[in-house]
C-alpha cells in the first residue's frame, strides 16, 4: 500500500455529499442559543449545582429543565460528528488538525484566562471566601501557590478550569480520538452496515443505538466524555446518509410524539422515583430510569433533527450572521448570566422579574459583545470568528505559526 493509498482510508466518501446542510446550522444555532435559557435556569432550579445561586428556587423547574438536559448535548455532540465528516472530505487530515486546534484552542485559552475568572469571583463572593475587588482577585488569580483559592478544585491548572466551555475542549480531544478510527469508520464493512441499519425497522435500530448509551449510563459514575464521544461517532456514521436523512423527515411526526412520552416517563420517573431514592430503592427500578433517559435522549435527538431537516434547510442572511455569533455568544453568556445574577439578587425583585431580566442583560450583553468582535479582527481570532479579511499568504504563515507557538503548551496540558 502507498502512502497516498494509506491516506485516502481517512478520507469519507463523498457519494451524495451535500454543499451545505442548513439544516443543521440552523440546529447548531437553535442549540447554543438555548443554553442561554438553560443556564440562566440553573440559577433557579432547586438542588441542581451551580457556581452561584438565586435566593428564589424552585423545585418545579426541574421539569422545564430536564425538557431539554437529555438531548441537548448530544445533539450538538451529532452535529460535531457530521461536522469532522464534511471538513475530512475536504482538507487534508494535517490541515483538519491544525485548523481545528486553532479554532478551538485558541478562544479557548483567551476565554478561561479573560472570560471566565469573573465567574470564579462571583461564586468565591457569594460563598463568602472573597473580600476583594475584582483587580485584587485577578492579581491573585495567576498566582498559582496562593491560599486564597485553597478550598477551589484545579482545573487544567490551580483553580483554573474550562467552566462551561468544557465542550470546545472535549470537541478538540475528540477530534484527536477519532482519526485512528477513521481506516474503519470508512470502511467498506462500516458503509454497509449503517445502510443495513438504516433500513432495518426503526423501533430496532433506535433500540440498537440506544443500547451503547444505556451500558455507558449504567456502567461509568462519570458518563459525560463517553457519552459524547459516542454521540459524535454516531454524527459521523450519518454523516449525509440519504436513507437515514429521509427516514428521519418521513417519521418525524412519530418521533415528536414518541419523544414526547419519553419525557412525561422522564419527569415521572424524576419526580416519583429518583428524589425520593435511598439505599432501598429497587436496582431494578434505577436501571429502568436509566433506560427511559437514554431513550428520551435518542428521540428527542431524532425528533428534533426531522424537524430541522423538514422545515429549517434554507440558508437566509439571519443564519449567516447567527452562524458567526455562534461561539462569541456561547464563550461571554454564563459569565453574564453569573453577573447578572449575583447583582441583581441586591434588590429583591421576585424570581419571576429577576429571571426575566438575567436573560434580556444576557441576550443584550452577547449582541454588544458580538458587535463589538465582528469589527476587530483580533477579537474575531480569540473568540473563534473566521477573519473578515483575505491576507497575503506570507501574514498568514506568520499568523499560524504565532498562533501555534501560543496553543502547543496549552495543548500538552490539556492531553497529558
Amino acid at each position: 500500500m502507498t502512502i497516498i493509498q494509506f491516506m485516502e482510508l481517512f478520507i469519507p466518501k463523498q457519494n451524495d455529499m451535500p454543499k451545505r446542510r442548513y439544516d443543521l446550522d440552523w440546529l447548531r444555532v437553535i442549540v447554543f442559543g438555548l443554553l442561554i435559557i438553560y443556564h440562566s435556569g440553573m440559577l433557579y432550579v432547586a438542588d441542581w449545582g451551580f457556581h452561584i445561586k438565586s435566593q428564589y428556587q424552585s423545585e418545579s423547574l426541574a421539569n422545564l429543565m430536564l425538557l431539554l438536559s437529555p438531548w441537548r448535548m448530544a445533539i450538538l455532540w451529532i452535529i460535531s460528528g457530521i461536522g469532522i465528516r464534511f471538513i475530512l472530505a475536504k482538507v487534508s487530515l494535517w490541515r483538519f488538525i491544525s485548523l481545528r486546534s486553532i479554532r478551538l484552542l485558541l478562544p479557548l485559552l483567551f476565554a478561561i484566562l479573560v472570560i471566565i475568572p469573573p465567574q470564579l469571583y462571583y461564586e468565591m463572593t457569594f460563598n463568602g471566601d472573597l473580600n476583594l475587588s475584582y483587580w485584587e482577585f485577578y492579581k491573585a488569580f495567576f498566582d498559582s501557590n496562593s491560599e486564597l483559592f485553597v478550598n477551589y478544585q484545579p482545573g487544567i491548572w490551580p483553580h483554573i478550569d474550562v467552566n462551561h466551555l468544557w465542550y470546545l475542549r472535549e470537541l478538540w480531544q475528540y477530534s484527536l480520538f477519532i482519526i485512528p478510527l477513521l481506516p474503519l469508520l470508512n470502511s467498506a464493512f462500516i458503509e454497509k452496515l449503517t445502510d443495513k441499519l438504516f433500513n432495518t425497522n426503526a423501533v430496532v435500530a433506535i433500540f440498537l443505538a440506544a443500547t451503547p448509551i444505556f451500558i455507558i449510563q449504567m456502567s461509568l459514575d462519570s458518563s459525560r466524555n463517553a457519552l459524547g464521544f459516542t454521540f459524535l461517532l454516531y454524527g459521523y456514521l450519518i454523516g449525509w446518509h440519504p436513507v437515514f436523512w429521509q427516514r428521519i423527515k418521513d417519521n418525524c411526526k412519530t418521533f415528536c410524539i414518541t419523544a414526547l412520552v419519553s419525557y412525561l416517563s422522564l419527569i415521572a420517573f424524576y419526580n416519583l422515583v429518583w428524589l425520593e431514592a435511598d439505599t432501598h430503592t429497587s436496582e431494578f427500578l434505577l436501571m429502568a430510569g436509566q433506560l427511559i433517559h437514554g431513550l428520551n435522549r435518542m428521540l428527542c435527538a431524532l425528533a428534533v433533527m426531522g424537524l430541522a431537516s423538514r422545515y429549517l434547510n434554507k440558508n437566509s442572511k439571519q443564519l449567516s450572521y447567527l452562524s458567526d455569533a455562534v461561539y462569541p455568544y456561547y464563550i461571554v453568556h454564563q459569565t453574564i448570566i453569573i453577573a447578572a445574577g449575583f447583582e441583581l439578587s441586591k434588590y429583591s425583585l421576585g424570581m419571576s422579574l429577576e429571571a426575566t431580566l438575567v436573560i434580556l442583560i444576557t441576550i443584550a450583553g452577547c449582541i454588544a459583545s458580538f458587535e463589538l468582535i465582528r469589527r476587530v479582527e483580533l477579537l474575531r481570532v480569540v473568540f473563534g470568528v473566521r477573519l473578515k479579511n483575505h491576507y497575503a499568504p506570507n501574514i498568514q504563515k506568520v499568523g499560524y505559526i504565532t498562533a501555534a507557538l501560543v496553543i502547543i503548551p496549552f495543548a500538552l496540558e490539556i492531553l497529558f
